[in-house]
C-alpha cells in the first residue's frame, strides 16, 4: 500500500468544444474535487497539473501557476507534468510520491486539455509528433500504428473484424448512461463497419474523439470514512521507435508497468473487479488486456465477443465509456479513469451505471502507442 487515499474527486463533462478556458476548466474540476473532500482550496499543500498540448495549441503556458492564482493559492508546491496522452496518470504518480514522502499532506492533482482550440489538422499534427522523429518524417501517425497492429492481431489470431466493433459498441453503450461522457449514444456493429475508413482495418468508430475537459483528485495520507486507497502505482517506458519493436502487437511498457503495479500491491490480475483500459483505438483494449495478464495472448477478442468485459461480465472494462466514448482530453484522461473507479468503489452511481460490489479497481493510461504506460490499483 502507498499509504495514500483519494478523498475527493471532481470533473467537468467531456465535450467536443467547451465554452470555458483551459484555466477555467481546470479550476472547475479542482473546486469540485475539493468540495467532495470537504476541503477549502487553502488546505491543499501541493498542486500537480497534467497537460499535454497547451503550448502546441497556443492555449496556456505556465498552467500550474495560473491555476494556483485562479484557486487563490499561495506558497504551495506546484508543477505541471507532461507525458503525452498519459499526462494525467503521471501527474497522479507525482502526487502520490509527494504525499507518500510527506512533502505534501494534501495533494490536488488536475488534468486538462482543450483540444477544440486547434484546427483538426493542427491537433493531428501535434499528436503526430508524439511518435519517434524518424517515423514522423516518414508520415506515420498513431492511427497508422493502430491500424497496422489491428491488422496483425486479426490475422495472427484468426479473429473476426466484429471483435473490434464489439469493443466500440460496448463502450458506447456504457457511455450512454454517463452524464459526463462526450458521446452519449449507442452504436451498432453495422454502424462501426459502415463508418469512414481511417487506417485499415480501423474505421472512424474504432477511434476516440478529440475532447475538451478537466478532471481532479484530492490525495491525502489521512483516509476518510468513504475514501478509496491507492494500493500501488507503477510506470514503465517501452521502445520509442515502434519500428524497432520485435513484435508490432506487443506493448512492453504496458506489460512492465502492470507487473510492477501488481507486484507492489501483492495482487494478481484475477483480483481486479473493474478495469479502465486505455482504448484510444479499439485494438488497444484487446492488446492491453492481454499484456496485463487479464487474458492470454490472442484470447481477449473471444472474451469480448462472449460478453465477459460487459458491465455485468466477469471483468467489467471501461464502464464509463472509456476513451472511445467518454472522451479523451489528453491530460485529463488518466485522472478521469480513476474518478470512474472511485465512483464505482464508493457505490456513488445509479444502478444502470454501477458494477456489482467492486472492491479492487485497475486503470492504465498509455502515452503514445505504448511509449510509456502508467498503471494504478485502487482498493475500497
Amino acid at each position: 500500500m502507498t499509504g495514500v487515499s483519494i478523498t475527493g474527486v471532481g470533473m467537468t463533462p467531456f465535450t467536443a468544444s467547451a465554452d470555458r478556458s483551459v484555466v477555467e476548466l481546470t479550476t472547475d474540476a479542482a473546486v469540485a474535487a475539493l468540495e467532495d473532500a470537504s476541503l477549502e482550496p487553502s488546505e491543499a499543500t501541493s498542486l500537480h497539473v497534467g497537460a499535454a498540448l497547451p503550448e502546441a495549441l497556443e492555449t496556456q503556458g505556465g498552467i500550474a501557476n495560473a491555476v494556483t492564482a485562479s484557486l487563490g493559492l499561495e506558497g504551495v508546491r506546484a508543477d505541471r507534468v507532461e507525458n503525452t496522452s498519459a499526462s494525467g496518470a503521471s501527474a497522479v504518480h507525482r502526487a502520490v510520491d509527494a504525499v507518500a514522502s510527506d512533502s505534501s499532506q494534501t495533494a490536488l492533482v488536475v488534468g486538462v486539455e482543450k483540444m477544440s482550440l486547434g484546427e483538426t489538422a493542427d491537433v493531428t499534427e501535434a499528436m503526430s509528433r508524439l511518435v519517434h522523429e524518424r517515423e514522423y518524417d516518414q508520415g506515420l501517425t498513431l492511427p497508422s500504428f493502430a491500424g497496422l497492429a489491428a491488422g496483425q492481431y486479426l490475422e495472427r489470431y484468426d479473429a473476426p473484424r466484429e471483435a473490434l466493433s464489439a469493443v466500440a459498441v460496448k463502450n458506447h453503450a456504457n457511455a450512454a448512461s454517463n452524464p459526463v461522457a462526450q458521446l452519449q449514444r449507442e452504436i451498432t456493429v453495422e454502424g462501426v463497419r459502415d463508418s469512414p475508413l481511417v487506417a485499415d482495418p480501423l474505421r472512424l468508430y474504432d477511434c476516440c474523439p478529440m475532447s475538451d475537459g478537466a478532471a481532479a483528485l484530492v490525495l491525502s495520507a489521512e483516509p476518510t470514512a468513504d475514501s478509496v486507497h491507492i494500493a500501488s502505482v507503477g510506470s514503465a517506458t517501452g521502445t520509442h521507435a515502434i519500428a524497432d519493436r520485435s513484435d508490432p502487437i506487443e506493448i512492453a511498457s504496458v506489460r512492465h508497468a502492470g507487473e510492477r503495479t501488481f507486484e507492489a500491491a501483492g495482487l494478481e490480475p484475477a483480483a481486479v473487479d473493474v478495469a479502465c483500459i486505455h482504448d484510444a483505438f479499439t485494438i488497444l483494449e484487446l492488446l492491453e488486456l492481454e499484456e496485463l495478464g487479464f487474458y492470454d495472448r490472442g484470447t481477449a477478442w473471444e472474451a469480448t465477443l462472449e460478453g465477459k468485459t460487459q458491465r455485468d461480465g466477469e471483468l467489467p472494462v471501461n464502464p464509463g465509456g472509456g476513451l472511445k466514448a467518454r472522451g479523451h482530453p489528453l491530460g485529463a484522461t488518466g485522472i478521469s479513469q480513476l474518478i470512474e473507479l472511485t465512483w464505482q468503489l464508493r457505490g456513488d452511481l445509479p444502478d444502470d451505471r454501477r458494477v456489482t460490489d467492486p472492491e479492487i479497481g485497475f486503470a492504465i493510461n498509455v502515452a503514445g502507442f505504448g511509449n510509456n504506460s502508467v498503471c494504478t490499483l485502487l482498493e475500497q
